[in-house]
């Protein structure tokens, strides 16, 4: 890590990119990726098989350890192992895990090589409260502030259903587009390719402090939409309405009796509800 870069920030050193396949064609060996998922629940494990389809090496990781996840490793398919040697082998790590575990896996993540790409995938809705996290900028950037390392924000705006069956081809009718925020460039760039890979459009969403505009409660939060389309949400997305929004949202698809949400439905849902 260099000196201190604006605002006090670090600074952290990037690799060139690889060359990559074209979006949605697959990868060569020149392009593919070791990329760890950190995470396996409803929303990584189907990330984990787009990766793994998309030919890149998937390494995935939980608190529980290797030995839990053979069975899926197998299937998918990956590598299991530690989330610290997750982590150290990576050139990406996406953290498909709960928003107030990650700040207490800062010593961990702090200690993976410096040209580690880390993604968050989360979502933060107020609970638990995590103090200072729904003051700042976006919650992403705080999140960033708290471990000491740059984030990319990516694929926190899509139901595991729809990262499961919805994937498309590059170029291909009704291909959904998921928004990406990071400050990092390269990694930024790394990262939509990525997005690509795993069968969605990705739209530059601009730095990380304005990933708020894809946050729960925003207008491009799981309603699926095209790049065009993705584009105009992103630009009309308030942040006084996530809020509302979101519990609006939330409570409108969630089954108290089965303990499920309707995922089928939730995507008109959504998009009637943040209009």
């Amino acid at each position: 890590m260099s000196a201190s870069g604006e605002a006090g920030r670090p600074v952290w050193h990037r690799r060139t990119p690889r060359p990559r396949a074209g979006p949605g064609a697959g990868t060569d060996r020149r392009s593919r990726m070791k990329v760890a998922v950190i995470g396996t629940g409803n929303i990584g494990e189907p990330l984990a098989r787009a990766l793994a389809a998309a030919e890149h090496e998937v390494i995935l990781a939980n608190s529980r350890g290797p030995q839990s996840l053979q069975e899926l490793a197998a299937k998918v398919p990956a590598r299991a192992a530690t989330v610290e040697d997750a982590m150290a082998q990576a050139e990406v790590v996406v953290l498909s895990i709960p928003f107030a575990t990650i700040a207490g896996m800062a010593e961990t993540i702090r200690r993976a090589p410096e040209s580690t790409i880390f993604v968050d995938m989360s979502n933060y809705y107020g609970q638990p409260v995590v103090e200072g996290a729904a003051d700042a900028a976006s919650t992403t950037a705080w999140l960033s502030d708290q471990i000491g390392r740059p984030l990319v924000k990516a694929w926190n705006t899509i139901f595991s259903r729809s990262l499961a069956l919805k994937g498309r081809r590059a170029g291909e009718p009704d291909r959904v587009a998921l928004p990406v925020a990071g400050d990092d460039v390269v990694a930024k760039q790394v990262v939509m390719q990525l997005v690509e890979d795993t069968g969605f459009d990705a739209v530059d969403a601009g730095p990380l402090a304005e990933s708020w505009r894809q946050e729960p409660g925003s207008p491009v939060y799981c309603t699926d939409l095209d790049a065009a389309t993705v584009k105009e949400a992103l630009e009309r997305a308030d942040k006084a309405r996530n809020a509302r929004d979101r519990m609006t949202q939330a409570q409108a698809i969630y089954d108290p009796e089965t303990q499920s949400m309707d995922m089928v439905n939730g995507v008109q849902i959504y998009r009637d509800i943040t209009k």
